[in-house]
């Protein structure tokens, strides 16, 4: 039966945070309805929805970047330190670089614009909940951009990508520059005639060596260093 105990445990238990009253409960209305998905709060600015994950302790937090109080940056920094395990998902009308990066840098695991449609949240709030990440299309494009921009490099052919710190070898920031591309684990393995468990082994690597604790904070560690 769908309302078993174990069913409802597997629940994804959600705070919504956005200034906008009608957005708000629009959402609430939207995701609330949805088998799968257990909305315990809804907050107005950071400050409320930093209260509502102390009091709920939420898998997942979906929120707008613009808020009085306490911004969405703001908001995002201080549960990634106070409530590390609750993943963030932003959802917003900005996508511009300095909007994505920011979010990204703060530890937010995936980014959405305010045109994704039910589903996409759903998808995302969940991947994000499973320690993944998921950018719609206009986001990823402009990760895309922006980490294939270097800040003052010759417009030569392949100018030389600038070593990294902290013991990245030549694979992984191969990898790791795939990786910033949007390119999934499958896709990297094939591009790299590797295994996917080869990949796998890289990622961790990568991932230990540069402090980053998924992917979004791995792409805003390659964007830093000029990698993809």
């Amino acid at each position: 039966m769908s309302d078993s105990p174990q069913a409802a445990s597997a629940r994804l238990r959600v705070v919504i945070a956005d200034d906008q009253a009608s957005v708000r409960q629009g959402l609430v209305l939207l995701l609330g309805g949805l088998p799968d998905i257990d909305i315990v709060g809804a907050a107005a600015d950071g400050e409320q929805a930093l209260a509502l994950v102390a009091e709920h302790k939420p898998d997942a937090i979906l929120l707008d970047l613009h808020m009085p109080v306490l911004d969405g940056i703001g908001a995002t920094r201080r549960i990634v330190a106070e409530h590390p395990g609750v993943a963030i998902v932003v959802l917003t009308t900005f996508a511009d670089d300095s909007s994505v990066l920011d979010a990204l840098h703060s530890g937010a695991r995936s980014y959405l614009t305010k045109d994704a449609d039910r589903a996409d949240i759903a998808r995302a709030l969940h991947a994000a909940a499973g320690g993944l990440t998921v950018f719609d299309p206009r986001v990823h494009a402009t990760l895309l951009a922006a980490t294939s921009r270097p800040a003052s490099a010759p417009t030569g052919p392949t100018a030389p990508v600038a070593p990294a710190p902290d013991g990245l070898t030549d694979r992984e920031i191969e990898i790791l520059g795939l990786i910033a591309r949007g390119l999934t684990n499958s896709e990297i393995a094939a591009q790299l005639f590797l295994s996917n468990h080869t990949i796998k082994t890289h990622i961790n690597r990568i991932f230990a060596k540069t402090g980053s604790r998924d992917r979004a904070a791995a792409i805003g560690y390659a964007h830093r260093h000029h990698i993809g």
